[in-house]
């Protein structure tokens, strides 16, 4: 068995916030599936939202609940806008330098933005922001990490919780951390890797943790439209911000491309019906090969990679699986209904997001709730508790997980379609 103060399960931006806001003198842990930098927020592209001045402030919250249906939890939303500024100051001085322009931070817009508030590190937000704070984590003599190393169960007895079990593996901890992300592996198209597949649901739900809106999944307008593929190449909502433009295959333009998320996505859905067709087309051509690549780099260069130069091509693309905004049900403080369990990131839902995600809000969350739980810890570390209980060696496979999550989101559909 292993021991720690503060056991943290997963290693995207939620998870590894919260570490380097925790208490120098806790002993701390980082559990995760694969590799450190094998996290969703680690591919991401677009940006990080930041309130620019108090005269943003009641757009910026309208602009997020507006996105959401308005089934936003309104006082969750406040308190990220207003630590937005704090949560970019942090990660600035951990070292994570962002695109400037004349002296100024480069603020870029996306889809539901009504104006440009993203920051960004040209079209590769997550792996910039994560490259210095993984650098930072293995400074922390304090913190231990455990890579390759799935977590299987909570050790859960009597509404608290003791630790988790890995495989081979015992950890021990009256304060546990549930940083494990999404469920898109359990989509046949996602964005995500294909090992983030809901494995902090499933857990929860097998121990009776609450969750809520889990059927609340995002898909993306605009990946790649690839067959045999592991993982769909995501191709930013910043590209249409800068002037892309999405086409039908007679060269028509049929939405508008700066609606949020999930109006998009049905647009090109409902244009592929019309067409009877398997894509529809970004063309970046009006962006200019100079802003395609310079302001997209990586983008221009995997789609070459891939055999579409999007200087003088149209882009294929389709709408696949990408965010979960429903979650482990936690207050502001990552809190759930199980004692020293708690919740941060996409594996939890505060109520940021409501039905449909503004873009660039997930990375704030991530920041914003992880330092607001580190600092929570940081006054009310629960103590070790004794454990008077033999845990059992149970393992759930990954199947019986899937099973187990899409049953949740059948159940919560039914709910949603009783209750309207």
């Amino acid at each position: 068995m292993k021991k720690y103060d503060i056991l943290i399960v997963g290693s995207g931006l939620a998870g590894v916030s919260t570490a380097l806001e925790l208490s120098k003198n806790y002993k701390i842990a980082i559990v995760t599936k694969k590799k450190l930098e094998d996290s969703n927020s680690y591919l991401a592209q677009g940006g990080i939202n930041v309130l620019k001045d108090e005269s943003d402030r009641k757009a910026f919250i309208e602009d997020t609940m507006k996105a959401g249906h308005y089934k936003n939890n309104l006082q969750a939303v406040e308190k990220m806008v207003d630590m937005s500024k704090d949560a970019i100051n942090f990660l600035v001085d951990l070292g994570v330098k962002f695109t400037m322009k004349n002296g100024d931070f480069d603020y870029a817009r996306e889809g539901g933005h009504s104006v440009a508030r993203c920051l960004h590190i040209d079209d590769e937000i997550g792996k910039g922001i994560l490259d210095v704070l993984y650098k930072r984590l293995r400074e922390r003599t304090n913190i231990d990490i455990f890579e390759d190393t799935p977590i299987v169960d909570l050790i859960v007895k009597e509404g608290k919780c003791y630790g988790v079990k890995s495989c081979d593996k015992i950890f021990i901890s009256t304060n546990v951390i549930l940083a494990t992300g999404g469920l898109g592996g359990i989509f046949d198209r996602s964005t995500n890797f294909s090992h983030i597949c809901g494995d902090g649901y499933a857990m929860a739900i097998k121990n009776a943790v609450k969750l809520k809106d889990i059927s609340y999944i995002q898909f993306h307008p605009t990946s790649l439209y690839e067959k045999g593929t592991e993982r769909q190449f995501l191709i930013s909502e910043s590209v249409r911000g800068e002037g892309a433009l999405l086409l039908n295959h007679k060269d028509e333009r049929f939405t508008d491309e700066m609606k949020p998320r999930d109006i998009v996505s049905k647009a090109i859905l409902r244009e592929m019906e019309k067409e009877n067709v398997d894509f529809e087309y970004l063309s970046m051509k009006s962006l200019g090969e100079d802003k395609i690549t310079m302001r997209f780099p990586m983008i221009f260069n995997e789609l070459k990679n891939r055999g579409v130069d999007a200087r003088y091509e149209n882009v294929p693309i389709v709408p696949c699986q990408h965010y979960t905004m429903g979650g482990i049900e936690c207050d502001m403080n990552g809190r759930t209904n199980i004692e020293g369990l708690f919740a941060v990131g996409e594996a939890g839902n505060v109520g940021i997001h409501g039905s449909n995600r503004l873009a660039c809000n997930s990375l704030l969350e991530c920041v914003v709730f992880g330092r607001l739980l580190a600092n929570y810890l940081n006054v009310n570390k629960l103590e070790d508790r004794e454990i008077d209980f033999q845990i059992d060696k149970e393992k759930i496979d990954g199947e019986k997980y899937s099973k187990i999550i899409f049953e949740r989101i059948r159940e919560d559909e039914r709910a949603k379609a009783n209750s309207n």
